[in-house]
């Protein structure tokens, strides 16, 4: 059960504005990277005659994922927002190809679907008295079911499969968004009465953290979405 008072309230509440509008700075940063990246004729099409940069690309991500992730007690907090930003930075050019499959009002529409879905979640992972934490081994048996998914769908090449795994990732990246945000407004309210927490650099790091974790959610749930709804360019 969490503690409602004004000082408690007022401090979490503060803290999770910050992981917000991180998390919305780095999925601006993705979002510029990429059209700024659509814009620019040549650039793109030395992109996609590339295939080993973007593989190269990709894996950067996940170490750069990693990365933060397992260093984040031994970084600055600099370091920590640098690494999310070069990130998001990765991801937006990994992610423009997407300009040419599908339309951009297609994309626009699903990206605003993806903003109110993935608001109204937040809301209530915020403010349930719920206890979602039971949903945390059944979500992260989602996702490894959803990559071994994909995987072999690669092979088979499916449309069927591939929806049942976009519908899957949109169900569980959904219930993810709750979950996370419960977590993380439970991790600032054990902060907040730590006495041993540097309230400064520290809580900006675990910021970092958070904001890494939402966008993550959010981004998968606009992809997964973007399958459903997106209208392929002819």
């Amino acid at each position: 059960m969490f503690i409602q008072n004004s000082t408690y309230t007022n401090t979490v509440g503060q803290f999770m504005h910050k992981v917000y509008a991180l998390m919305c700075i780095g999925l601006l940063t993705t979002a510029c990277t990429a059209y700024f990246l659509f814009a620019q004729e040549q650039l793109l099409i030395g992109l996609l005659e590339a295939p080993f940069l973007m593989y190269g690309l990709f894996f950067a991500q996940i170490g750069l994922v990693i990365f933060l992730a397992s260093a984040i007690n031994r970084i600055s907090y600099v370091t920590a927002a640098v690494t999310f930003f070069a990130y998001s930075v990765l991801v937006g050019i990994t992610l423009t190809p997407i300009f040419l499959i599908y339309t951009m009002s297609s994309i626009g529409v699903t990206f605003g679907i993806t903003a109110g879905m993935f608001g109204s979640m937040a809301l209530y992972g915020y403010y349930t008295n719920t206890d979602l934490s039971k949903l945390g081994s059944i979500l992260l048996m989602g996702l490894y079911g959803l990559i071994i998914a994909m995987l072999v769908n690669l092979y088979f090449q499916s449309s069927q499969m591939e929806y049942i795994i976009s519908f899957v990732g949109v169900v569980v990246f959904t219930l993810l968004t709750a979950y996370d945000v419960q977590k993380i407004k439970l991790i600032a309210s054990q902060m907040e009465y730590d006495p041993s927490v540097d309230m400064g650099e520290r809580t900006n790091k675990v910021a970092i953290l958070g904001a890494l974790t939402l966008y993550l959610d959010f981004l998968n749930l606009f992809l997964y979405l973007l399958r459903f709804m997106g209208k392929k360019r002819r």
